[in-house]
């Protein structure tokens, strides 16, 4: 699918405002700034947003708890995820939140627009109760036993081991998760989304979109079962939108979450020169992307594309799928010390040690992977330490010490192209999201850079007069295959470039520069552009 001439609309799955980010969810979130970056590289127009997901009954009942408003908690909640991501160098063009006035103004007119469809109906349904709480119990507030595979404590809305999706209702010996007790039966009038009449359209737009295979075969599975019509609203008390003509009934999280999206586009553009309308109709020039988890791919791929077909709206063009994280084996544990918030990162290493070993176990599929933290520790050393860095420190050594900073005038053009020659295929692997392919080729380059340096063995040339100006070429040509290797990893390591294009004393390097060639050119004195990692520094994260 060309991406040639079409504005490039970049989302990631909003992260809920209800608790702090761990390294297990910036896994979507690096993948997709790694992706943003590498197009905006190629000089496309890429817009990229986020929001905090803030409504629902788990926020309003942790404020509860904290005797705080709703609201605030979401708002603190949605600063720490904006820090967390800027201080991970996640460029998002704008981060806003769900609950805002944009939000509930396009989940009103979308709401408008699909009754007039005729794609909203209601019923009078039974609910799960929870009589010593006093409320309706959403669907992950009641646990029990799948009705469909027979796993124990899953979740009310969908099983965790076979996929399964069903209403509370159906689930064997369930129980509420705020009092313990089995919950009592009580009827309510809902709206539904009327997501059968859909079916159809949305078989036939899946095999149109670039979503990855296996994605595909979910999606068919749950053709094959059937679409439900899907409950998209909640009984008071609730924390999000009033349902226009009620006064107890709102909408539930997943109708104006995704909707959250274009709100935040829409939040951008009123404060800047960017078209909101150029993005979300039919006939707009746009390639929509969504980044998400693999568990919401129903929401995203089934239920979202729905309501922006009735609501006459542009559908996405792509949906890719990361898997989660696992660390040293194990699911994130708080016992084992591996359930990391991505601050506690921050406060121990560098963000871009984490962003180079995700991309480096990253691929365009859906696999779960594993940070294991001994291979993370010699990753780290032995790649960006060991082969990338290792260039510039060696070869600036000698410019430094033996030509006052000033590279040759001679440069060995055949070789510069024998490295020129491979960034077409890093390329590629970039645009198709193979980024652990890339980074492999970037480092083979780097092992063949620093093999050149071994052979020509600059530290001996110099102690010849002759040889003098020889040296100088040869550490010129080893700077040179340094910044090409430099801007093949900026977009996953944008500040160590940036740091590169200073020492380097160039103006912001992209992709169209991997050929350029750098002589007869002052440098500035090299200062370490990373350091070694040891267990200690992983140590003090676990502890932490």
């Amino acid at each position: 699918m060309s991406l040639e001439n079409k504005k490039i609309f970049v989302t990631n799955a909003l992260p809920y405002a209800n608790g702090p980010i761990h390294i297990g969810h910036m896994v979507g979130y690096i993948q997709a700034d790694i992706w943003s970056r590498f197009l905006r590289m190629q000089g496309h127009d890429v817009v990229f947003v986020c929001a905090s997901d803030a409504h629902g009954t788990p926020i309003m009942l942790s404020a509860e708890d904290l005797g705080v408003e709703p609201e605030e908690l979401a708002l603190e909640y949605t600063r720490q995820h904006e820090n967390d991501f800027k201080d991970f160098h996640v460029s998002f063009d704008n981060y806003h939140t769900t609950h805002s006035n944009e939000n509930e103004s396009l989940v009103r007119e979308i709401y408008g627009k699909l009754k007039e469809n005729d794609c909203i109906r209601t019923e009078v349904i039974e609910q799960a109760y929870d009589e010593q709480e006093g409320m309706f119990l959403p669907d992950r507030y009641v646990r029990g036993t799948c009705p469909k595979c027979n796993a124990a404590d899953q979740y009310g809305d969908n099983c965790e081991k076979c996929g399964a999706t069903y209403k509370p209702t159906d689930l064997i010996d369930p129980v509420s998760v705020l009092s313990g007790k089995a919950p009592s039966l009580k009827e309510s009038e809902h709206y539904f989304m009327k997501l059968g009449m859909f079916e159809s359209m949305l078989s036939e737009w899946i095999e149109t979109i670039d979503i990855h295979s296996s994605v595909n075969s979910k999606l068919k599975e749950w053709f094959e079962v059937g679409l439900r019509d899907w409950d998209i609203s909640r009984d008071d008390p609730y924390f999000g939108f009033l349902i226009p003509g009620e006064e107890k009934k709102y909408f539930y999280v997943w109708l104006d979450a995704p909707i959250g999206y274009f709100a935040s586009l829409k939040n951008l553009s009123d404060n800047s020169d960017l078209k909101f309308e150029d993005y979300i109709h039919n006939d707009s020039n746009t390639h929509m992307v969504h980044f998400i988890g693999k568990d919401i791919i129903y929401f995203h791929a089934l239920f979202w594309p729905a309501v922006l077909d009735g609501a006459g709206l542009k559908k996405p063009d792509a949906i890719y799928v990361n898997g989660f994280l696992t660390v040293n084996g194990e699911k994130m544990s708080k016992s084992r010390g591996t359930f990391i918030k991505a601050r506690t990162y921050l406060d121990h290493l560098d963000p871009e040690y984490l962003r180079y070993y995700f991309a480096y176990k990253s691929s365009s599929g859906i696999d779960d992977f594993d940070l294991d933290t001994a291979d993370f520790e010699n990753r780290i050393n032995a790649d960006l330490i060991g082969k990338w860095i290792n260039i510039a420190s060696r070869s600036s050594k000698f410019i430094r010490e033996h030509f006052d900073n000033h590279l040759s005038k001679d440069i060995d053009e055949d070789l510069m192209k024998t490295f020129d020659l491979k960034a077409d295929e890093i390329k590629a692997h970039y645009q198709n999201r193979e980024f652990g392919q890339s980074m492999r080729k970037i480092m083979l380059l780097a092992d063949k850079a620093n093999q050149y340096l071994d052979q020509e063995k600059p530290w001996i040339m110099i102690k010849s007069e002759k040889e003098k100006e020889n040296v100088q070429r040869v550490c010129t040509n080893a700077l040179n295959i340094f910044v090409k290797l430099s801007i093949m990893l900026k977009p996953v390591m944008p500040d160590v470039a940036n740091n590169v294009e200073s020492f380097m004393n160039l103006s912001d390097l992209d992709w169209s520069n991997i050929s350029d060639v750098i002589k007869n050119h002052k440098i500035k004195n090299y200062e370490s552009l990373l350091y070694r990692i040891n267990e200690e520094d992983i140590e003090r994260i676990i502890k932490k």
